[in-house]
């Protein structure tokens, strides 16, 4: 295939990325990229069958092409598994159905879709020891090359250990043509990185979590060049969704590498992971993720924003003063089975905050701290931001949600998410600082308040 000149730049960011990660060995995006899948096919997988895994909407989309491709350069193809089942979710349910069809089978899993066919094949392949290649039909999230896979499991979305595919294919055209609310939804996933790179900056500054510089160079490096033009996204034009396509597969490559989401995840996820573990829907079906994570975004943006307001002498790190007001861990727990009536769920909540959680001692020492940082680290976080209004108006223009009742979620609740958040992972975010440095009712409270970025 010929390149253009800004798709020969994203592949050449591609190809210097490649040489970190330790599965995907290949990644081709690009106008007619899909014409690429059988050469794509050779050397990594051995001339094994071809299995094509898709639903009725991605088989439509390229699953056919793909198949009238292999078939025409002689390669075996096997009759495609295609899910016919309405409202197609990644759930362990469907991944043991695929993980049973490919048992004893020696062949190339193809996954052609997004997030949902690519995290089911992915883990569906990883559990029969096949390494897998995806055709992506959407622009739609950040997992396409990253480790692990989300699926929903005994009741809880969970990330499952498992390799990344081998290759991916990424053809600009076929993602132009996807459902615009698709593409919108892959916007609000990457820009999500912003607020999630700050958590990050965060936790590293309290030496709770070191910053892998590998994996935030793959990340944060083009981020804000690639989120610059969201008007491109509903309209489909092309340098947009190459833009887009370049900095998903980025953040899933700097997953692979650090073999965790922290790269791409922060606050933000734990609103769209707490609405996930609600069941939440909306007009008779669950909002996409990256739409949850958009407004996550603007939840944790918008609370950056408070807390950057603050003097270092705003933060108290005297012990008798936090003793006081620090809880012991038994009523944390306790809250979250107020907030969590399904006790096994409940657990699994507890056992993310009691990973986290620390003795009043280590909190006025982690305050001591932060205090003794705040000019240089508000900086640093400063930088990183975009800033909540900016954040809003770049997912108007791309298609996406900018406010809760667009995904079904009113302001009240969203008021409570923001403490039900704090409890539901392990991960330290913006949502540990506000809570630790006692800054909770200063900060939280005014933003529902009047003048408050989530006023009415």
């Amino acid at each position: 295939m010929t390149f253009s000149a800004k798709e020969l730049n994203t592949k050449r960011r591609i190809e210097k990325a490649l040489e970190a990660a330790d599965t995907t060995k290949s990644v081709i995006i690009g106008s007619g990229a899909i014409a690429s899948v059988t050469n794509n096919l050779t050397a990594p997988f051995d001339g094994k069958p071809v299995l094509i895994i898709a639903d009725t909407n991605t088989f439509a989309a390229a699953g056919a092409n793909v198949l009238a491709r292999l078939k025409s350069s002689g390669r075996t193809a096997l009759e495609p598994f295609i899910f016919d089942s309405n409202g197609l979710y990644a759930e362990i349910e469907y991944v043991e159905k695929l993980q049973h069809y490919l048992s004893g089978k020696d062949v190339v899993p193809v996954a052609v879709g997004s997030g949902t066919i690519n995290d089911i094949t992915k883990l569906a392949a990883e559990r029969n020891g096949l390494p897998y290649m995806v055709v992506a039909t959407a622009g739609s999230m950040d997992g396409y090359t990253a480790f692990g896979a989300s699926i929903s499991y005994k009741g809880a979305k969970q990330t499952f250990n498992c390799k990344a595919p081998l290759s991916v294919i990424a053809d600009i055209d076929v993602i132009a043509a996807a459902p615009k609310k698709m593409n919108a939804s892959g916007y609000a996933d990457l820009i999500a990185k912003i607020p999630s790179g700050a958590d990050w900056i965060v936790a590293d500054a309290l030496g709770i979590e070191p910053i892998d510089q590998v994996a935030w160079g793959l990340t944060q490096t083009s981020l804000r060049e690639l989120v610059a033009h969201p008007s491109g996204i509903p309209s489909g034009n092309p340098d947009s969704i190459l833009g887009l396509m370049e900095g998903l597969i980025m953040t899933g490559l700097g997953m692979q590498v650090s073999k965790t989401s922290r790269p791409a995840s922060g606050a933000e996820h734990q609103f769209s992971h707490l609405w996930d573990n609600q069941h939440h829907t909306f007009n008779g079906s669950a909002p996409s993720h990256g739409f949850k994570v958009g407004i996550g975004s603007l939840a944790s943006e918008a609370l950056y924003e408070k807390i950057l307001a603050k003097k270092t002498d705003d933060f108290i790190d005297d012990f008798k003063i936090i003793s006081a007001r620090w809880p012991q861990f038994e009523a944390i727990g306790q809250k979250i089975r107020t907030y969590f009536p399904s006790d096994e769920l409940a657990e699994q909540m507890i056992e993310q905050s009691k990973a986290k959680y620390v003795d009043a001692e280590k909190i006025a020492e982690r305050i001591g701290l932060l205090k003794s940082i705040w000019p240089e680290l508000k900086g640093k976080i400063k930088n990183q931001l975009l800033g909540a209004e900016k954040l809003r108006q770049n997912l108007i223009e791309a298609g996406a949600p900018a406010k809760p009742e667009e995904i079904g979620i009113s302001r009240d609740r969203l008021k409570l998410s923001y403490t039900q958040a704090q409890l539901i992972r392990k991960r330290y975010t913006v949502l540990d600082l506000v809570s630790e440095s006692g800054l909770w009712e200063s900060c939280v409270e005014p933003l529902f308040e009047k003048g408050g970025f989530w006023a009415e």
